[in-house]
């Protein structure tokens, strides 16, 4: 038994050093960066140090007006002020130029440089500006996840934003909306399509089933720069209604939410119909001429017997499409309008474009824990559906 559990251990060991590099390494990276709060203690360490010990109800000693300026300057003059100057900013506006400004005028500061300092620019001299650098000292903050959320911190506590302010609640709802519209669609889509492949003979089964596989085999950006090209008001769509006459000019269907949907669902829709074929398939007919012998009609016997059996499928492959649409990307991209994009969208925005790690992981913590919850819930309802308490 030793040598087999041995063996056993080693066939599974590739598989288990694949999934904790691909996936539980990035996962814990991306809660790290959360939370992560290092960059002004990282450029500012002796600033870091006085701010900590100091009780944060008047202004700092002097020693923190000396010690932040000349740290600063130093970053600045090695390059490595664009950290701490970029996380500062994100938390209120305009102080990457009130601290560039000081860090150039450090030379002409005469002492005491807090009296300096203040006369240089007021801001120095308000207790919230310094209380917003202790909060930034770390080693953690509620910053990002705060932030994803609508809501700040402040000296007075959470601060939420007002309906004009709100970005990423919106946001979020936008994507469940969006995914849940998709998933609905692609079940109601996928359920006639997969009975229709479970009662075909099965040379014509196979045939059914290969034009499923093919398109789900084909590119994601492929099939959304297809459809890309098939809406466009100059596209095959468009000439087609108006050589029939049924418009009068060419109609705006791409960068809409109608283009998103369409193209979504031409993008999951196996998704769906592959869960569903594998348990209508193994749903024995008895089940249903039972119920036929003892008068129950057409209805009533796809209600109470067959519906129910088929309940898993439409569980499984609707989770798995719901929890695909939550973190689409490309296709609402190429597609949608600016009021169509989803949360990947920004999640990408701020890896790539403002390069803001700590927010694009609090938006992707976000949605992981979104869709863990979606998980549970969904374990908690699928084993009630297995049961299979048929009545007719």
């Amino acid at each position: 038994m030793s040598r087999r559990n041995l063996l056993a251990a080693a066939l599974i060991a590739p598989l288990l050093l694949l999934v904790t590099l691909s996936f539980l390494v990035p996962l814990g990276a991306t809660l790290y960066r959360a939370v992560d709060d290092s960059e002004f203690s990282t450029a500012l360490p002796r600033t870091t140090a006085l701010l900590r010990a100091w009780d944060g109800k008047a202004l700092p000693p002097d020693e923190a007006f000396a010690a932040i300026v000349e740290e600063l300057r130093n970053a600045q003059q090695n390059q490595e002020a664009g950290a701490v100057l970029s996380r500062l900013n994100f938390e209120e506006t305009g102080l990457r130029s009130l601290l560039l400004q000081a860090a150039r005028a450090s030379a002409r500061l005469a002492p005491p440089v807090k009296d300096s300092l203040i006369a240089l620019n007021p801001r120095w001299g308000e207790p919230e500006l310094w209380r917003m650098f202790k909060r930034a000292t770390g080693p953690w903050t509620s910053l990002y996840l705060l932030r994803s959320l609508d809501m700040r911190p402040t000296d007075k506590g959470i601060v939420h934003a007002g309906p004009e302010d709100a970005v990423f609640l919106p946001l979020f709802w936008r994507t469940f909306e969006i995914s849940l519209i998709v998933t609905v669609i692609c079940a109601l889509l996928a359920y006639p399509v997969a009975y229709t492949l479970s009662i075909l003979p099965q040379g014509w089964a196979n045939a059914g089933m290969m034009l499923v596989l093919i398109p789900f085999w084909t590119s994601i950006l492929v099939r959304t720069t297809a459809w890309f090209i098939i809406l466009q008001r100059e596209g095959p769509i468009n000439a087609l209604l108006m050589a029939f006459d049924i418009v009068n000019q060419p109609l705006t269907m791409i960068f809409t939410r109608f283009a998103v949907y369409l193209a979504m669902v031409h993008v999951l829709l196996p998704f769906a119909i592959l869960p569903l074929y594998g348990v209508m398939k193994g749903i024995k007919p008895d089940y249903m001429r039972a119920a036929a012998s003892l008068g129950a009609p057409g209805w009533r016997r796809f209600l109470r017997i067959y519906l129910p059996l088929t309940m898993p499928g439409v569980a499984a492959g609707s989770l798995m499409v719901f929890m695909l649409s939550v973190g689409f990307y490309i296709t609402p991209a190429l597609v949608g309008g600016s009021g169509d994009q989803m949360i990947s969208y920004f999640i990408a925005f701020f890896t790539n474009t403002s390069v803001n790690w700590g927010m694009a992981a609090a938006l992707a913590t976000l949605l992981m824990a979104m869709t863990a919850l979606l998980v549970i819930v969904a374990r908690l309802i699928v084993p009630g559906f297995r049961s299979g308490n048929v009545k007719v």
